[in-house]
């Protein structure tokens, strides 16, 4: 039994050193919590995990901050491709970046054009896995997230006879199912890899035996959806992409785990940008930050409703479905925010509505991170109608800042927001489900009393890494033939 169990997080992108989506909330605060877990449990095997990215051109580093630790080629069709690997140390951890063509001449960290990215990621993950053969530190487990790095997988899995893999486990996160990496026979062909033949996998699709993602979902020893709601979801024709039958195969492998969330960084109590910071004990010095933010976006000060959407403006996260419950709704007295920025036909509707409704409605068509914290410091409620959520922090950061969610009761959504406790969930994604929750919500708005105990109980939640980081210990324990020390 092994006292360290040694694991390498793949990722496409991870805080502090580069941030487009989520995931990076996940992989710059995952690997941190369970290492700090590792630290303070007795009993149980030590985790050593250590963090792997691509060497995108945007990473923020210190000058000088990375050390070369190794080079080596990796076989490709038409020729061989050079490999660095380069490591740092964040927060104690160990952090190896990995550099070469493909990554150097991509000018984003994704890219329109499938077929650069697919050959960015292959490179990476492949990379990836060739690197355990250089370092003086070797993975008893490999932990890979979505499609961008599930060819590592696939790839290890493909090499069970070689001596230094054939003991390496391997996990994936599954944080977006519909994300696959589209077809990569090209990719697979070009470093030598075969495609997944009707034998080894007969309940996986055709269509998918050449993309990334279900190569990954069939070559892990462990799946993790991002909630356990969304872990049951994609079991189901609804949610499953096609690959329900599949992962219906795979159940006893799947184990949903709720995303956890930055609870420093995400602070009312400390949070500098809010006009004045306030904690579950002193909710009533929050309607200055209500009050600043009305002021800031031109809107009349008054009492009614302030309600957001802060977000990726995309058909997944329901954004038409909120446009036309307010204009259902014009006879109260709301005003409404949104921040974001996206599919060019929902930033029109959004400036449409806000033609409509120029006294009460501003739209915010850029990212700008002070500004959400803004409006989740001072908005009244956040809506989230996406028509799936495999996990949401939005509403999360919402419950923290006592801004209470309406939310479409899917995916994380529904495993984080308890109906008329902490806020309001609605059954179907369409715009009379909402009005009707949006309906129950303004019935207690009304009440000062009442809506202040559903603040409080939103902001009391506990989405610390916590309780996340445990689930995933005791899956990397058990792997790995380990011991939990709880």
């Amino acid at each position: 039994m092994p006292e360290t169990i040694n694991i390498l997080f793949l990722a496409a992108e991870a805080e502090p050193f580069i941030k487009i989506g989520g995931l990076a909330d996940v992989a710059g605060s995952l690997p941190l919590a369970l290492r700090a877990l590792s630290a303070r449990s007795a009993g149980g095997n030590r985790l050593d995990i250590r963090l792997v990215l691509p060497l995108h051109r945007g990473i923020r580093l210190e000058a000088n901050a990375l050390r070369l630790v190794a080079e080596f080629s990796l076989s490709r069709s038409g020729g061989e491709i050079r490999v660095q690997v380069f490591e740092t140390v964040h927060a104690g951890m160990p952090v190896y970046f990995i550099s070469g063509e493909p990554l150097s001449s991509a000018f984003s960290v994704y890219s329109p054009d499938s077929a650069a990215d697919r050959n960015k990621y292959a490179f990476f993950s492949l990379a990836a896995l060739e690197m355990i053969r250089h370092l003086d530190w070797q993975p008893d487990l490999m932990h890979a997230n979505d499609w961008h790095t599930a060819l590592a997988l696939y790839a290890l899995r493909s090499q069970r006879s070689d001596p230094v893999l054939d003991k390496v486990h391997s996990l994936l996160t599954v944080h977006n199912l519909p994300y696959m990496g589209s077809d990569g026979g090209d990719i697979l062909s070009a470093y030598g890899l075969k495609p997944l033949d009707h034998e080894a996998a007969p309940d996986l699709p055709e269509w998918a035996r050449n993309q990334p993602l279900p190569l990954g979902l069939w070559a892990a020893d462990a799946l993790v959806p991002v909630s356990p709601t969304y872990g049951q979801e994609i079991l189901t024709p609804g949610f499953g992409c096609g690959l329900e039958g599949f992962l219906e195969s795979r159940k006893g492998s799947i184990t949903g785990i709720l995303n956890g969330l930055d609870v420093n960084a995400w602070d009312p109590t400390t949070d500098p940008v809010l006009a004045r910071r306030f904690g579950v004990e002193q909710l009533p010095l929050r309607k200055a930050n209500r009050r600043a933010l009305q002021k800031d976006l031109g809107l009349e000060i008054k009492p009614g409703p302030l309600l957001a959407m802060i977000g990726r403006i995309d058909q997944q996260k329901g954004f038409d479905i909120a446009f036309a419950a307010l204009q259902q709704m014009e006879e109260l007295d709301w005003q409404f925010v949104m921040l974001g920025s996206g599919d060019p036909v929902l930033e029109g509707a959004a400036r449409s509505l806000q033609a409509a409704y120029p006294d009460r409605v501003r739209i915010v068509l850029r990212f700008d991170a002070d500004l959400s914290r803004r409006i989740y410091g001072g908005a009244d409620m956040l809506l989230m109608p996406s028509r799936y959520e495999p996990c949401g922090l939005a509403q999360m950061i919402a419950m923290r800042y006592g801004c209470v969610p309406v939310v479409h009761a899917t995916g994380g959504l529904k495993d984080t927001v308890h109906d008329d406790r902490t806020g309001f969930l609605f059954s179907e994604a369409e715009p009379a489900s909402l009005v009707e929750a949006l309906w129950r919500a303004f019935d207690v708005y009304i009440d000062p009393g009442k809506w202040q105990i559903i603040q409080r109980n939103g902001m009391r939640a506990d989405f610390s890494w916590t309780r996340p980081a445990k689930a995933y210990a005791r899956i990397y324990r058990s792997l790995a033939g380990g011991k939990d020390g709880g």
